[in-house]
């Protein structure tokens, strides 16, 4: 599936399904609710912080999806083609980083 095909699936599912998209300023805050539950799932799986049982049944892949999907919605309301939007900004680290990383020694 292509990044077009995604918004255009997240778009037909809310007009089908969801009545209508939240307002961008709510999925703003879903968004971050989203990077939450991420980040929750990383601190306990690759950190130092333990599981807790009502983290355990937790999917990263899930919550990931979940933060591409309110990302996605984000994007179709504010006219965003994120085709196009990651395709420059891919270009554009490409160009600042080119060299960048390869001289870094903590990463040689």
């Amino acid at each position: 599936m292509t990044l077009e095909e995604a918004q255009q699936q997240v778009d037909n599912w809310i007009k089908t399904y969801g009545v209508r998209y939240f307002s961008e300023l709510t999925n703003m805050a879903i968004l971050t609710e989203e990077v939450g539950e991420v980040a929750r799932i990383m601190s306990r799986t690759y950190g130092d912080q333990s599981f807790k049982k009502s983290d355990l049944d937790k999917d990263l892949g899930d919550e990931m999806a979940d933060v591409l999907w309110v990302l996605i919605c984000l994007a179709n309301q504010t006219g965003i083609n994120l085709t196009e939007a990651f395709e420059k900004n891919l270009a554009k680290k490409t160009e600042r980083d080119k060299d960048r990383h390869k001289e870094n020694p903590k990463l040689g």
